[in-house]
């Protein structure tokens, strides 16, 4: 019987992939049959050397050493999947957000999308055929003005170039799609719910329902796991999704309100 869905013989990149729903991504296209290469400062100790390069994205020179690796180590990429995102930014509001924490997230959340496409998108589309795919989220939509104004433009931003980008090679072949999560229980996320519990005298899950709460609600009553994330983005990758590009998947629980 033919698999519903197989990425046999083809190579990924994943960037951030050695946790959270970027770990789970590389298992499952692993499972599928890519060869996978993932990024992140430092090497978890359990992943091998060869699936891994150390590199800092936020930066031009961490983008370069990782487009080289991909070049040298996979001989091109058929798969690119922008896993990186997060928010260091104080709580407090539009004023408490400086120059340098701008600045630092639009290095994280946008611009290592930006470096990587264009050094290996044309490789792609000089083939005829790859995916793109970038992972912003709901925050675009739902930003929290205590917390997340500058991350939440920054993954705004991050879509608005996925749009035009996919817009200007998709008659080369290439498919550049969007998945746009809600919140996702991952290790840092269970972290806060815990966190949350001991400071508000609580249950860890009171916890996470008050994760919930803080964004408007989550109608199916829980997050989404980081294998259900991973399912969204090995299905948009694949053969199977072919026709699909220029629109975001949203996968959220339903939080995003919907008329």
């Amino acid at each position: 019987m033919i698999p519903f869905i197989t990425l046999e013989g083809k190579r990924a990149l994943v960037t951030s992939g050695t946790r959270g729903a970027g770990a789970a991504t590389i298992a499952l296209l692993e499972e599928l049959g890519a060869r996978v290469l993932t990024t992140a400062r430092s090497k978890p100790e359990s992943m091998p050397a060869a699936q891994f390069v150390a590199a800092d994205l936020t930066t031009p020179e961490g983008c370069a050493v990782v487009a080289e690796a991909v070049e040298k180590r996979l001989g091109g990429v058929d798969i690119i999947v922008h896993m990186l995102g997060g928010s260091s930014a104080p709580a407090g509001g539009y004023q408490a957000l400086d120059e340098a924490q701008w600045r630092s997230e639009l290095d994280l959340n946008l611009m290592p999308a930006v470096r990587l496409d264009r050094a290996l998108v044309p490789s792609m589309a000089a083939r005829g055929s790859g995916v793109v795919i970038h992972v912003t989220s709901i925050q675009r939509e739902l930003p929290l003005p205590a917390a997340t104004t500058a991350y939440a433009a920054a993954k705004a931003a991050l879509s608005t170039y996925s749009k035009s980008l996919s817009k200007e090679v998709a008659a080369q072949g290439v498919r550049v799609v969007r998945v746009s999560p809600g919140w996702i229980e991952t290790e840092s996320s269970i972290d806060l719910a815990r966190r949350l519990a001991a400071e508000h005298g609580v249950s860890v899950e009171q916890g996470r329902q008050m994760i919930m709460q803080s964004l408007g609600g989550v109608p199916i009553g829980r997050p989404s796991r980081p294998d259900e994330i991973a399912s969204l983005i090995a299905f948009l990758a694949s053969e199977r999704a072919g026709t699909i590009t220029g629109t975001e998947y949203v996968i959220d629980g339903g939080t995003v309100p919907t008329a």
